[in-house]
């Protein structure tokens, strides 16, 4: 059976060349044009994020300037710090300096003995056990020197009695524990400030 489009009428050829026309269509969206959309979106979407991410370097590179000040700053910062809780423990100049500053309260140190050292998570605290002779006010004068002292000195385990023979100058001996700090970071890294194991 021989059937042409031709011999139809015109208004079955139109029908025809319509219902043709929506099945072309309806298979080259279903096939085609479905998948390519969906690819197109998850680049866009992809471009959206990669654009972001420029976006945050262009800020971040904008604040450059700023981040490195504030680098400086910190370094500076951490230097002083370092005079606060320095990173060598150094048991000669820390006898120096306590005793240095108990001459300067007119107090004398009869024993100053290191102790074991405590091991803290980012510190080391590093004790003295210390025997003075003086006054009740020359001890209070060495208190007062040591809060003051850049460095950090603890002092506890403060025990005073007083002489059986006094002069004005002389009427009490004070056992006290002065405890020091060094910087753990340091004695990590394994150079030359990390602490001597405790003996």
């Amino acid at each position: 059976m021989d059937i042409s489009i031709s011999k139809l009428p015109w208004w079955a050829q139109l029908g025809a060349f319509v219902v043709l026309g929506a099945v072309s269509v309806y298979g080259f969206y279903t096939f085609y044009a479905t998948d390519v959309m969906a690819e197109i979106e998850l680049k866009e979407r992809h471009l959206s994020s990669l654009r972001a991410d420029i976006n945050k370097g262009v800020a971040t590179a904008r604040r450059l300037g700023e981040f490195q000040a504030q680098v400086g700053d910190l370094e500076r910062r951490l230097d002083s710090l370092k005079n606060v809780l320095p990173e060598q423990k150094d048991v000669a100049d820390t006898l120096r300096r306590i005793q240095s500053l108990a001459t300067q309260s007119n107090l004398s140190l009869l024993r100053f003995t290191p102790a074991a050292q405590r091991q803290q998570p980012l510190y080391v605290e590093v004790p003295y056990q210390l025997i003075a002779d003086g006054s009740y006010h020359n001890l209070a004068m060495f208190f007062d020197r040591v809060s003051k002292f850049p460095r950090i000195i603890n002092v506890g385990d403060i025990s005073i009695a007083a002489k059986p023979r006094q002069d004005p100058n002389s009427t009490i001996t004070a056992t006290l524990t002065a405890t020091t700090f060094v910087l753990q970071e340091a004695a990590g890294r394994g150079g030359r400030g990390a602490p001597p194991p405790a003996r």
